[in-house]
């Protein structure tokens, strides 16, 4: 999905069409884990994935299929 490691809150800001203050709230509320470098946060990409995927409305549709699920 992503080919950076961390992400700036602008990039972040950018890929899921909020604004740079949303992203920043998302991190000062603990709901998106951020690394603090000097006046700046840094998102690391399994971090931004998760956090997508808990805020998610349903499962994946790979993941609810039975089909899928066989061996």
């Amino acid at each position: 999905m992503l080919s950076k490691p961390f992400l700036t809150t602008h990039e972040i800001a950018e890929l899921l069409k909020v604004r740079e203050q949303t992203v920043r709230g998302w991190i000062h509320q603990q709901e998106l884990r951020a690394v603090k470098l000097g006046r700046e946060f840094r998102v690391a990409v399994k971090d931004l994935e998760a956090f997508v995927n808990e805020h998610a409305t349903r499962e994946p549709s790979w993941q609810s299929d039975p089909e899928s699920n066989r061996s």
